[in-house]
């Protein structure tokens, strides 16, 4: 009976050491990345292309909310980020890498994002 009980918490923690390990996957030219909290939960999620970031990536607080949506081309920072903290919503337009311009919204604000 000891072992079975010691084989089942080696198994359980061996899943948990496994969620925390980034996980790749090959789409097209790209790959995505996921990384996550040691809990297992997601942290981070996007695409790499030629080892640069690219597209899309989303990023997420330890309760699942998500807290960043960025973009990026070819390794640089492209268009409208969004961060949410905890006054609200910024957006930050980046342009040739840099930030353009800075937008602050607060909560009673209306905004939809897709």
């Amino acid at each position: 009976m000891k072992k079975v009980v010691f084989y089942a918490f080696l198994l359980f923690v061996f899943s948990l050491q496994a969620q925390t390990e980034p996980k790749y996957e090959s789409v097209g030219d790209l790959v995505e990345v996921t990384y996550f909290y040691k809990d297992g939960t997601v942290r981070e999620k996007g695409f790499f292309k030629n080892k640069k970031l690219e597209g899309t990536w989303l990023s997420f607080d330890e309760r699942g909310n998500k807290t960043a949506i960025a973009h990026y081309k070819n390794g640089k920072k492209i268009g409208k980020w969004f961060l949410w903290h905890k006054d609200g919503l910024r957006e930050v337009n980046y342009k040739n890498n840099m930030v353009a311009s800075v937008q602050n919204w607060r909560e009673e604000t209306k905004i939809a994002i897709k």
